[in-house]
């Protein structure tokens, strides 16, 4: 379960352990017993995430109006690749230099 911030106005603020499910719903003060709103006390820490994580974030946000497209398909798309030379030998299990741990049936 997660943990929310609320704010009382007489007491101040309190955090409270709480199913997702009810992450909307006031929560009465620990001390006056008062009925209290949900408070955004702290902000997310972004700047101790995993820079990977991070950029991955900020690619989906400046994405999220406006999404790119990008132009080709990929590294080894056969549609879009230039065809390479007939140079590979004819048969089609034989590749004793590149490959030499595979076994031919």
């Amino acid at each position: 379960m997660p943990v929310y911030d609320y704010a009382c106005e007489a007491c101040g603020p309190f955090t409270v352990l709480r199913p997702m499910a009810q992450f909307r719903d006031p929560h009465d003060c620990p001390d006056c017993g008062a009925e209290c709103g949900r408070a955004f006390l702290t902000a997310p820490r972004i700047s101790g995430m995993d820079p990977g994580l991070r950029a991955a974030h900020a690619t989906n946000e400046r994405s999220r109006h406006a999404p790119r497209r990008s132009g080709s398909h990929g590294a080894g798309c056969g549609c879009c690749s230039p065809s390479k030379p007939a140079s590979a030998p004819a048969a089609a299990k034989s590749f004793p230099k590149a490959r030499p741990w595979m076994i031919s049936h």
